[in-house]
């Protein structure tokens, strides 16, 4: 299975490539600052010079600047990456 058919994939992949860009303010690359350590514990390479320091704080002003429906949306981004962490954790424990 490739990463780019695990659930939530859609944000996970552009954020990984904004953080090697030096890009650490996207909604990509702050889902991957929040979870971090999870997913570098299951195998993802994570450049760790470029993640925010308060991902979550930062991901959640980022959206309110943006929409009007941001609690509803900023659930919405941790499910997926709940479920992007799950299923990668699940890829690499059987590999």
């Amino acid at each position: 299975m490739e990463l780019n058919e695990l659930p939530g994939s859609e944000l996970i992949l552009p954020g990984l490539e904004d953080l090697y860009q030096g890009r650490n303010n996207t909604i990509g690359s702050l889902l991957i600052s929040i979870a971090s350590i999870r997913l570098t514990e299951a195998g993802l390479d994570i450049p760790q010079v470029s993640l925010s320091s308060e991902p979550e704080l930062a991901l959640y002003t980022h959206l309110q600047i943006d929409r009007d429906d941001a609690y509803s949306y900023y659930n919405a981004l941790l499910s997926s990456l709940n479920s992007f962490c799950a299923a990668l954790e699940l890829k690499s424990k059987y590999q």
